[in-house]
């Protein structure tokens, strides 16, 4: 990586030979590992100013526990057949938009979505963006939780041996840490909680109010800019909506 260059989240991997390196040594990609021909045109996407850079948010395809409501943290699931025909179309949507970075959480349900899309060969893992570690409540729904924790909640009350809001705070801030240093768009695999919390990051605001923001399987959200102002461009769009 050329002197200069963004070292990536804590955890990312270099990469398989030809993936995308980071700030500006690379052409910008798409799926399959293909260079785009240049930046500028319309897609699905948009084509919004692109003086900044933007984050891509892809949260993984259904699995087992996501459909029956239970917390998923490091148990490595793979998709269900109904996620790897999400991510196939998730792919359908992204394959016109050039990425400077592809990255993807080390689990098999993100990084089976982000191969299934067609980002497989340019990817990076990133240790960053694990989902929230749930510690002794992996496994468990929330309604078996509050029937010992009434009232309780993952973003409030925390969880017991597992991680704080502060610390997948801490996480998030390292990822956009590196997406803003990136000389194009960026497009993240990962998990729900995790991903609410980047994108209340994303926007100046505290890791607990990722808590405002639901994001289901199988969607795109864009974290971008109003002029110099941070916003949330789109939130969970579902795979087959029109993104404009």
């Amino acid at each position: 990586m050329p002197s200069g260059a963004a070292s990536g989240p804590s955890g990312a991997a270099s990469g398989p030979s030809g993936a995308a390196s980071g700030h500006g040594d690379v052409a910008a990609v798409r799926p399959g590992g293909a260079a785009a021909s240049g930046a500028g045109g319309e897609d699905e996407l948009g084509s919004e100013d692109r003086s900044r850079v933007r984050l891509v948010v892809v949260r993984h395809g259904a699995t087992e526990w996501s459909q029956s409501g239970r917390h998923t943290g490091r148990t490595d699931l793979p998709l269900l057949d109904e996620g790897r025909r999400q991510a196939r179309e998730l792919g359908s949507r992204l394959a016109d938009h050039d990425f400077a970075l592809v990255l993807t959480s080390p689990l098999r349900r993100a990084r089976q979505t982000c191969a299934l899309a067609g980002f497989g060969p340019v990817a990076r893992e990133c240790d960053d963006l694990r989902e929230w570690d749930y510690g002794d409540y992996e496994g468990r729904t929330t309604d078996e939780i509050r029937a010992k924790r009434p009232g309780w909640s993952l973003w409030r009350d925390a969880v017991p041996g597992g991680e704080t809001a502060r610390q997948v705070g801490d996480r998030a801030d390292r990822v956009i840490e590196a997406v803003r240093v990136q000389d194009g768009d960026v497009l993240a695999f990962a998990h729900a909680h995790v991903l609410r919390v980047v994108a209340a990051r994303w926007v100046g605001l505290p890791a607990t109010d990722g808590a405002l923001l639901t994001l289901s399987p199988a969607t795109i959200s864009v974290l971008g800019w109003e002029r110099d102002v941070a916003v949330v461009e789109r939130w969970n769009d579902a795979a087959g909506d029109a993104l404009g």
